[in-house]
């Protein structure tokens, strides 16, 4: 059994058990999907806390890891931009948030990679040349890049419309 930390699921009333159950099996997907799995853990535990932030103490507490273990997970989280680092008020502790807006900010970040990698494709199928089938090959992996960066444009678009009418502003988890 994990022991949740003051501000965590015991204080909210919820069951401690159900929380952790949660965020391990979470975490378990986002491993699967090719997290690290010590920043699924701590991203899960994130997003299922009441202010959607912990201080390292309260994660490692409740994730029953150490400090470091913490601290790797956050400095990957924050390169991923799906959390950042506050000062916690008049403390020199920091505490982390996650982003309300996490997914977009990680599928965005994903958008320079796909420019990065359709650049270096460009220069593949100039090398290569167009006639050759590795070129073609590099090509229509290109102008698969192509259309997906331009489908993920409109589909971030959509998504902040949708936000906005389901969640309005100033609603819970936001930040």
């Amino acid at each position: 059994m994990t022991t949740e930390p003051k501000s965590g699921a015991a204080e909210a009333g919820r069951d401690p058990e159900a929380v952790s159950r949660f965020v391990e099996s979470f975490a378990a997907q986002l491993v699967e999907a090719g997290m690290q799995r010590m920043a699924a853990r701590v991203f899960a535990a994130l997003l299922a806390s009441d202010d959607g932030a912990l201080t390292s103490a309260e994660l490692g507490e409740q994730l029953q890891v150490s400090p470091a273990a913490v601290s790797g997970a956050v400095r990957y989280l924050s390169q991923m931009h799906m959390v950042s680092r506050e000062r916690e008020p008049g403390s020199r502790r920091d505490r982390y948030r996650v982003h309300s807006n996490q997914w977009y900010e990680a599928i965005t970040n994903r958008d320079a990679v796909l420019k990065r990698w359709e650049q270096t494709l460009r220069v593949g199928v100039d090398s290569l040349g167009a006639e050759t089938p590795g070129g073609q090959r590099i090509a229509e992996t290109l102008a698969f890049f192509e259309f997906l960066e331009g489908e993920l444009i409109k589909l971030m678009d959509r998504w902040r419309e949708e936000r906005a009418r389901t969640f309005g502003q100033g609603s819970a988890g936001q930040g």
